[in-house]
């Protein structure tokens, strides 16, 4: 039985990853740091081990006798007063994990990028040969999921890089949930003007594994799916809970002037906004992503939206994090 770590264990991609180790008969140790996520960890099958990013010492203990590392911590963070927080986290805990991961000699790094690593800055589809402008971005989660990449690229270890899109479904509690939640209390103010592609994070999980097994060393891959505008996106929501929303987008100008207004305001609060320029930007973005390698290479399957809407509805609705039931 092989022995794996697994950062983000407790998250949501992590949570499915956790699931797909333990299917594939491995033997999960899963970051933990608090009481609480031992317990869900626990639960799931994983064995937690106290250690933590910032740590070099805690993780060469963690990661003694394993075979892989699946790293899918991330500070997912579009808040510039988190900034600092977030590059310790997205670089510099990446780093320290793969120097320790070498120094347990770990036979593979599985690295949970993002379609952020390639930055908003790219407006044309997105495939693997597509340089990475995320080093230019003013967005510090777009910077540094580009800057954590680039460290595992440059490891002596074997390494394979996953850049999911907008990943959705369920288990899904901080993510499009917030948005889905908004629509079903009708308090969504607007509805940005952008577009995604929106990837069942079961499939990002599974995929992630088939990749290992298949020891796809050297290679990344962009999953995504279904592409959709978010007036797309808002107005299936709104059927399928029977809420009203907006009937078309708001202008991007009109979006960013609104985030500035509540950026400022949350200098002087402390708190952070619901919209911050950086979100703000990011949903505007007309995002479009060809999986068609991960589809050939690892038998990677794009979920029809309205099925993966469908199951994140039910998922939410049993965890009572609704208040209509979805059609």
């Amino acid at each position: 039985m092989a022995s794996v770590l697994l950062t983000g264990g407790s998250g949501f991609l992590g949570g499915h990853l956790l699931r797909e180790l333990r299917a594939a008969g491995c033997e999960v140790r899963a970051l933990s740091r608090r009481a609480e996520s031992d317990a869900t960890l626990s639960a799931a099958g994983a064995v937690p081990v106290r250690a933590d990013l910032a740590d070099a010492a805690s993780l060469e203990r963690a990661l003694a006798g394993c075979e892989a590392v699946f790293h899918a911590a991330a500070d997912t963070s579009v808040w510039k007063p988190q900034a600092m927080a977030q590059t310790a986290t997205n670089v510099g805990g990446t780093i320290t994990l793969l120097r320790a991961a070498e120094s347990a000699r770990v036979r593979a790094f599985v690295h949970t990028s993002s379609v952020s690593a390639f930055s908003h800055l790219v407006h044309d589809s997105l495939n693997e040969s597509v340089p990475q402008r995320g080093a230019q971005s003013w967005i510090n989660y777009e910077r540094t999921k580009h800057l954590g990449e680039q460290a595992v690229r440059g490891s002596a270890l074997p390494w394979i890089v996953f850049n999911p899109a907008h990943i959705l479904g369920p288990g899904d509690r901080h993510n499009w949930s917030r948005l889905i939640a908004m629509v079903d209390r009708e308090k969504l103010p607007g509805i940005p003007p952008g577009s995604g592609a929106f990837a069942d994070v079961r499939e990002v999980a599974a995929a992630q594994v088939r990749a290992w097994q298949q020891q796809r060393f050297g290679q990344a891959y962009l999953l995504g799916g279904e592409h959709a505008s978010l007036v797309d996106f808002v107005h299936r929501v709104g059927a399928m809970l029977g809420r009203r929303t907006p009937a078309r987008a708001t202008p991007a100008w009109a979006l960013m002037a609104y985030a500035r207004v509540l950026d400022g305001w949350s200098r002087l609060s402390g708190r952070e906004p619901a919209v911050t320029p950086e979100g703000a930007t990011l949903t505007c973005h007309r995002l479009q992503v060809d999986s068609s390698r991960a589809r050939r290479e690892l038998g990677y399957r794009e979920t029809p939206l309205e099925a993966l809407l469908a199951d994140t509805l039910a998922w939410m609705a049993g965890e009572g994090m609704l208040v209509s039931r979805p059609a």
